[in-house]
């Protein structure tokens, strides 16, 4: 780490495509480190009127796969299985989750689903994993929520003291491609400012990799 720290200068503002290229330097450990990003935005965390969250499908993806667990019935279950979803099912996926079985990372629902959902909703709400209408988990289209959440959509939000973390990619990536990732991420939250925030909105940007130091840039 003392190494990858003397690489950065702390006090230094990059602009994307140095910061890029050099925390894709600094991504020297065993694994594909994944790229994140931190957004500080300038709004009042204490205000539910400023708080920003939202969805991006991102145009390369974020290197993850996950699996994806769907509440649906009928021919949409039957769709669902066809655009990929791992586990489908109504009552008896309710019954799994509640005996704390949980072999998925997201979860969407059909819109009439969602009364039988709401049982388990205090075990997947702290888990961030309960479907959503905003972040588009909850969908007439199912087999096109699976699709944009296996191909790699992201949901961020704004955190305690007012920040967004995601993941934009993989170390893997080409520079251009988290490049272009993390300016379509930006312009999506950038179009979220809240009405009643003042100011400046994005404050301060800064990119790591998993094991990496942080590199302050602007877009």
């Amino acid at each position: 780490m003392r190494k990858v720290r003397e690489n950065v200068d702390a006090h230094k503002v990059y602009s994307l495509p140095e910061a890029v290229a050099l925390v894709k330097k600094n991504a020297t450990a065993k694994f594909d480190e994944t790229v994140e990003i931190a957004i500080n935005v300038g709004i009042d965390p204490s205000k539910s009127d400023q708080r920003v969250r939202g969805i991006a499908q991102l145009p390369h993806g974020n290197g993850k796969t996950y699996r994806v667990a769907v509440f649906a019935q009928g021919a949409q279950a039957a769709d669902a299985k066809t655009a990929g979803a791992d586990i489908v099912g109504a009552e008896d996926l309710i019954e799994a989750i509640q005996r704390g079985e949980m072999n998925f990372e997201r979860c969407v629902a059909t819109p009439d689903m969602m009364a039988l959902v709401g049982r388990v909703a205090k075990i997947l709400g702290p888990r961030g994993l309960m479907p959503s209408p905003k972040a588009g988990t909850v969908s007439v289209n199912v087999a096109a929520a699976v699709k944009a959440v296996k191909g790699g959509q992201i949901e961020f939000r704004t955190e305690k003291g007012g920040v967004i973390h995601a993941g934009v990619g993989k170390a893997s990536f080409a520079e251009a491609a988290l490049e272009e990732n993390i300016r379509f991420l930006v312009d999506i939250v950038q179009k979220e400012k809240p009405a009643t925030a003042k100011g400046t909105f994005l404050k301060k940007m800064t990119l790591s990799s998993t094991m990496g130091a942080g590199v302050t840039f602007l877009v």
